[in-house]
């Protein structure tokens, strides 16, 4: 942990939560007239959500699915003539 002042913070805000973000500092205070004011920490990493495409492979999409594309969009009242 190591304690900056705030026009340090203000700055190299960039440099500082590049710090925290890598590992390389825990946290960082940010002190103002030589008091802690506030503490910089990186946000833990939420994990990672399934994406689009895990169904890959499990699904053929047959050669026609196209066919009624102008009668879909009719009953969505898009026209698509022009």
């Amino acid at each position: 942990m190591s304690q900056v002042n705030m026009l340090e913070a203000k700055s190299s805000l960039s440099k500082l939560v590049e710090r925290v973000a890598s590992g390389q500092e825990n946290e960082i205070i940010i002190a103002r007239n030589g008091r802690p004011a506030a503490r910089l920490l990186a946000i833990e990493k939420a994990p990672a959500a399934r994406r689009l495409g895990v169904a890959k492979g499990k699904f053929r999409v047959p050669a026609d699915i196209d066919t009624c594309n102008d009668e879909v969009a009719r009953l969505f009242g898009v026209d698509r003539a022009g």
